[in-house]
């Protein structure tokens, strides 16, 4: 029996819709990770198979398997920035299976954060240019999540940005 899906789930075509979008995110924060392990391809991976499951090329338990190896990457690596970045590539695939995964987006803006300690404005101007990204399809997804929680420091506080973004354009 098939169940429907879920207010964190949403449809298939509206994850595939999401899931362009967040591999766009994070794919922009990818070098941080690459620079530091430059042979270790896990959250490429990831970001390329949020794309691929977005044209219907790849199954969710694949999404699911890149998501896994992406997060273990970011595990590994050993350096916030990077870290942070093989992490936003991890929920770019996780969008497959749920949709809120989405919200992991805040992870590249804090990937850029991280990687311009000098530069105060980092972290918004990237969660600016994800805000830019955001199509009216992918506002309309963003704006079927849950509303986002009080709390989580930082990546709360960009989660929270992204839902009220979504909400005031239409």
């Amino acid at each position: 029996m098939k169940r429907e899906p879920g207010p964190l789930t949403l449809s298939e075509d509206d994850r595939r819709v999401v899931a362009v979008w967040a591999a766009d995110c994070a794919e922009r924060t990818l070098p941080l990770f690459e620079a530091r392990a430059p042979h270790d391809t896990r959250p490429r991976d990831a970001v390329d198979g949020a794309r691929a499951f977005a044209r219907g090329e790849l199954r969710v338990g694949r999404l699911r398997a890149l998501a896994a190896a992406a997060h273990a990457a970011a595990r590994e690596v050993g350096e916030p920035a990077a870290e942070a970045a093989a992490r936003a590539a991890g929920h770019a695939a996780a969008v497959a299976h749920m949709a809120s995964h989405a919200r992991g987006v805040a992870y590249a803006a804090k990937a850029a954060g991280l990687a311009a300690p000098d530069d105060p404005d980092a972290t918004a101007d990237e969660a600016r240019r994800q805000h830019e990204r955001t199509t009216p399809d992918v506002r309309r997804v963003l704006r079927r999540l849950p509303p986002a929680q009080e709390g989580g420091g930082l990546l709360g506080a960009l989660v929270r940005d992204l839902h009220a973004h979504a909400a005031a354009i239409p």
